[in-house]
């Protein structure tokens, strides 16, 4: 009978048990919570949390698109009524209360935009006009953001009231803030950097090769003007792709090709006295390298190697699959160099020699680390090896 004792007691069992369980649940979640720390651990985590946040969004420099997100989590950080991120010239973003106040802000924060000092001033809510409620009024500790010694911008933290902490708290943000903005400049000067190393290896290419190009040329017109018209069009290509403007990265078969025009016209000059063997994978035909980081190279066996040497000599390009990373090596069988005047070279001490070797040595370093940089075995009258090894796989580069 559903209302017996004996079915009552058995439901009550049930009952208890299923509280039993849930208490149980409840308590492993109690102790699941604290074992992520203490309240300062928490604070910390939240802390870093929102400082990670904002300095993703300012890894640009002081724009408004970056400084309008990060606002949100550096008000958060401050926990102020509001926050403002300014360059010299406007107010790039503005989160939280009072925005009529922000087209006001540029006036107050021209002193510390000035001199580079924190400062805190009273701001004045603009229906104070017509009220006289004190809680429209704020305090606002303006802090600047330095690039050296250059001021480049300020963080204003507004709040009813501002003690010290906030003080501390914002010219903290602020200088934070700077450190972003460092490495931004960092990042764009190593950008800089590596489009100046480019040009540097055009105008290279750009005095020698040319000249002796169109020598080699017009030494065909008259005897052989087929031939003359082909190298024509293989210099036109090759000049082409070499000045390009677009693009730091090419793939292993764009600069291959780049090679193949560039020893077509050098053998237009020295005829069979170079040599070419190729040994190329094609798997690796499509692995992303910097810009002009073979033919360099190449030319450097033509000129340094083959150029001083007397009879024919031969260069070996090979391409290979080395798992993760596609290995290019190039070998000449010329003079070859002394070892120490190689250690000089690329740790730029010499000046005007073999500029193409510390060129691509210095931007493959920069690219993927130091342990990318090029494995050169060399010897005087032994020829020279130079071998570099690429990830084939870079996400973050295209060609």
């Amino acid at each position: 009978m559903p209302d017996s004792p004996l079915f009552t007691a058995a439901a009550i069992a049930v009952i208890v048990m299923a509280v039993a369980v849930v208490v149980g649940v409840g308590l492993k979640v109690i102790r699941s919570f604290r074992d992520l720390g203490t309240d300062a651990e928490r604070a910390t985590y939240n802390t870093l949390h929102a400082a990670s946040k904002a300095g993703q969004h300012l890894r640009g420099g002081l724009h408004p698109a970056g400084a309008a997100k990060a606002s949100k989590q550096l008000r958060v950080l401050l926990g102020c009524d509001a926050l403002a991120i300014t360059d010299t010239d406007a107010v790039l973003a503005w989160d939280g209360a009072a925005e009529e106040l922000r087209p006001s802000l540029m006036r107050l924060a021209a002193e510390v935009l000035t001199t580079g000092r924190t400062a805190v001033v009273s701001v004045v809510h603009p229906s104070r006009a017509t009220s006289d409620h004190r809680n429209h009024d704020f305090n606002a500790v303006i802090a600047p953001i330095r690039a050296g010694s250059k001021v480049v911008g300020s963080v204003a933290a507004l709040a009813p009231t501002a003690g010290a902490g906030l003080v501390r708290a914002t010219s903290e943000v602020a200088d934070w803030i700077a450190a972003q903005q460092e490495l931004a400049e960092l990042e764009s000067s190593r950008t800089l950097l590596m489009e100046a190393e480019v040009r540097a290896l055009r105008a290279q290419i750009s005095p020698h090769f040319i000249y002796n190009s169109l020598n080699a040329i017009a030494s065909f017109i008259n005897t052989d003007p087929a031939r003359a018209r082909e190298l024509v069009v293989e210099f036109a290509d090759f000049t082409r792709y070499s000045f390009r403007r677009h693009g730091d990265f090419t793939t292993v078969a764009e600069e291959l090709r780049c090679i193949d025009r560039y020893l077509l016209l050098e053998r237009a000059r020295f005829g069979e006295r170079v040599q070419v063997s190729l040994r190329i994978a094609p798997e690796v035909l499509s692995t992303v390298i910097p810009f002009l980081s073979l033919q360099p190279l190449v030319e450097n066996a033509v000129r340094h190697g083959l150029e001083a040497k007397e009879g024919p000599g031969h260069i070996t390009i090979c391409a290979n699959d080395s798992g993760a990373f596609a290995e290019v090596t190039i070998e000449d069988d010329g003079v070859g160099m002394d070892p120490e005047h190689l250690r000089s070279v690329l740790a730029g001490h010499t000046d005007g020699d073999h500029v193409g070797l510390r060129n691509v040595d210095a931007r493959l370093r920069q690219v993927y680390g130091d342990e990318h940089g090029l494995v050169i075995d060399t010897a005087p009258g032994e020829g020279t090896m130079i071998t570099l090894r690429v990830p084939k796989s870079q996400p973050g580069h295209d060609a």
